[in-house]
C-alpha cells in the first residue's frame, strides 16, 4: 500500500481525531448550520435569563441548556475562568473569572460512554497550529495510520489546541465541521475552528475544566 494511499485513507477516516458517526445531526438532536461556524453566545449582562432563548434562537437541544446557566451550580470560584464541558448536551459553557462574559459553544464528543472521561481537570498548556500523534491504542487499531502529523489542513487538532492535566485529552478545532454536535469523538471535544480561536483566546492556563 503506497504512503499516499495511506495517508489519504487516514484523513478521510481520522481527521480531528473523531470517528463520523453513523447518524446524521439532526437524528443526534442537533441541527447547526454547517455554513455558519460563528455559534457561540455572548451574554454580559443576566447571563440567566437569556440562555435558553439565545439557545431556542440556533435550533439548539434547549431543554438540556436550561440549568447550565449558573456557574455556582459546578464550581466554587471563577478564578483563572471556568469551563463546563456537557458531554450529553454536547454544549461547551464558559465563564470568565470576572464573570461579565459567558459563552456557549456546541461541540463534538466522545463516540462511546467507554471512551467518555468525566470530572475536574485545568488547562495545563495552549498551542496555536498544534500537532498530533495517534495514541498508542489508535496505532495498535490502526496500525496504517501515520505516527506523526504536523500542523496545517490535514491534522486532527484542526486550528487551536488547549491541551488538559489528563493525558491524551484536548479541547480542540477541528476541519470537519460534519463532527460538531455528535458523538464522534476518540475522547476529546472538538468544536468549530473559528469558536476554539475565540475560546483559546478567553481562556488562560490554570483555567478550570469540568466534565459532565
Amino acid at each position: 500500500m503506497s504512503k499516499y494511499f495511506t495517508r489519504r485513507a487516514f484523513t478521510a477516516t481520522a481527521m480531528s481525531s473523531l470517528a463520523v458517526g453513523s447518524r446524521s445531526i439532526a437524528q443526534e438532536g442537533w441541527n447547526p448550520d454547517l455554513n455558519n461556524p460563528a455559534l457561540g453566545f455572548d451574554t454580559r449582562q443576566d447571563q440567566s435569563s437569556r440562555l435558553s432563548g439565545e439557545a431556542n434562537s440556533v435550533r439548539r437541544n434547549a431543554s438540556a441548556f436550561r440549568g447550565r446557566s449558573n456557574w455556582k451550580n459546578y464550581f466554587s470560584n471563577t478564578k483563572n475562568g471556568v469551563i463546563l464541558v456537557d458531554t450529553q448536551s454536547r454544549a461547551l459553557h464558559f465563564w470568565s473569572e470576572k464573570q461579565d462574559i459567558y459563552k456557549l459553544y456546541p461541540v463534538a464528543v466522545p463516540s462511546s460512554d467507554d471512551l467518555t472521561r468525566l470530572g475536574r481537570t485545568s488547562i495545563t498548556g495552549k498551542r496555536v497550529g498544534p500537532d498530533w500523534r495517534p495514541t498508542p491504542s489508535m496505532l495498535k487499531s490502526n496500525p496504517d495510520w501515520p505516527s506523526y502529523i504536523g500542523p496545517g489542513p490535514g491534522n486532527p487538532l484542526g486550528s487551536h489546541a488547549l491541551y488538559l492535566s489528563w493525558t491524551y485529552y484536548r479541547i480542540h478545532g477541528t476541519h470537519d465541521n460534519r463532527k460538531i454536535g455528535r458523538r464522534s469523538s476518540n475522547g476529546c471535544i472538538g468544536l468549530y475552528n473559528a469558536q476554539i480561536a475565540e475560546l483559546f483566546d478567553l481562556t488562560k492556563v490554570g483555567t478550570q475544566v469540568l466534565f459532565i
